[in-house]
């Protein structure tokens, strides 16, 4: 069986991503259509490349193999058909390739942005080769490294989430619990979701909004025809916020639908076009959010910066700058992370680094679940970090008050 219909996922064939989704779609909430390529697709094509002989030493070599590969002509032929059939009716043939890896998005370990996705492709051959990138995503550094956190001891086997795209006009992630984590930015949620845009921010209880937090928003994505396109966010989009409070109590009502329904707190991205809310994702939460409704005032003078919480925690240790990937050899074990933003491809850092500092990023962010999930503080949001913090510092990061003391 090559496809299965999202609605019919289960997660033994689906994976941790796409098998809450089917479970919604069936209780009736607004899910993209959609359908899975199995795990036992990629364990086959595993085994007939001798992937199965290689260990996570090999990455390099078992990536290669799978991009030199090609799916067998019945796969691409069933994937062809089942494009036609989620596009039918859609506004545009466009549609979202996802990872969803039988081990991730589990109670304890949600892999957040460690495997790979892919937005906007049109067709099958770019669906097929989106296809496998995600399977060869199970091999890069950063899985590998995040595995090895968990204890994992091997690659997993991975399914394959194929959705309509939606064109968010505003996009975002909740995590649901007795407080509403809620956190959105204009457009599509991409840059959100991998914390290179500080989102509009709001806790929610059953009584009502209880706190409320402007975000940059200096930046948004959008779809043009088959590209998406990052611009600059107008004066005007970065002072107004991006959900009315009618919409913030609207999605804290449906997270706790979504909640009820799937048993226990859930991670939610979602995304709004015109009236309708679109749950694109709802896994377990691993790890909760440090309460930022009560931080401390900020010491008088230079001796504190303050931030979003974002990982509890107290760690100490010498600044270290990084601005990209060429300053991953710089990192030293017990050095704080100082950065304009992070990325899930830096989570290989989070395992030597004592904390985690940026300039710009949420708390809901794939970076924020991981260093939770680690067990390292993490403050974001912190206004020109990457300046007044240098690496001849010596600093404290308090992840559940938001302050770094210099």
């Amino acid at each position: 069986m090559n496809i299965v219909d999202l609605v019919d996922a289960d997660h033994s064939t689906a994976g941790g991503k796409a098998a809450p989704l089917a479970g919604l779609t069936r209780a009736g909430f607004k899910v993209p259509t959609g359908f899975v390529v199995p795990a036992t697709t990629y364990r086959g094509a595993a085994t007939a490349l001798g992937l199965t002989e290689l260990s996570t030493d090999h990455a390099e070599e078992a990536r290669s193999r799978i991009l030199r590969s090609r799916l067998p002509d019945g796969v691409v032929d069933d994937v062809s058909r089942a494009l036609e059939r989620i596009t039918d009716g859609a506004p545009t043939d466009y549609v979202a390739v996802r990872s969803s890896s039988i081990a991730e998005d589990n109670a304890h370990a949600s892999a957040a942005g460690q495997h790979d996705s892919f937005l906007v492709l049109r067709g099958a051959e770019q669906v097929c080769q989106a296809i496998l990138k995600c399977w060869a995503s199970l091999w890069t550094d950063r899985a590998a490294a995040y595995r090895a956190r968990q204890a994992w001891q091997a690659p997993v086997d991975m399914s394959v989430l194929v959705q309509r795209l939606v064109d968010a006009s505003v996009s975002g992630i909740m995590f649901t619990g007795t407080t509403s984590v809620i956190e959105a930015s204009w457009g599509i949620g991409e840059r959100l979701v991998a914390g290179h845009v500080t989102p509009d921010s709001w806790r929610v209880k059953d009584s009502g909004i209880v706190e409320r937090r402007l975000g940059l928003k200096a930046e948004r994505t959008d779809r043009y025809d088959g590209h998406l396109v990052t611009r600059p966010t107008s004066a005007a989009e970065q002072k107004e916020p991006c959900l009315t409070d009618r919409d913030v109590l609207r999605l804290h009502a449906l997270g706790k639908e979504v909640s009820i329904t799937l048993g226990g707190p859930r991670d939610i991205e979602w995304a709004i076009t015109d009236d309708t809310t679109w749950v694109l994702q709802a896994r377990p939460v691993t790890a909760a959010v440090p309460d930022s409704t009560a931080l401390p005032p900020m010491a008088s003078g230079n001796a504190t910066l303050t931030g979003e919480p974002a990982s509890p925690g107290l760690a100490s240790g010498p600044v270290r700058l990084v601005r990209g990937p060429g300053d991953f050899p710089k990192v030293k074990r017990g050095d704080v992370l100082v950065c304009r933003h992070t990325d899930p491809a830096w989570t290989p850092l989070f395992t030597i680094a004592s904390a985690v500092v940026t300039e710009i990023g949420g708390v809901l962010s794939h970076a924020a679940i991981v260093a939770r999930e680690v067990g390292i503080p993490a403050v974001l949001s912190v206004p020109r970090a990457t300046e007044l913090l240098t690496s001849s510092s010596v600093v404290t990061v308090d992840g559940n008050t938001g302050q770094i003391s210099l």
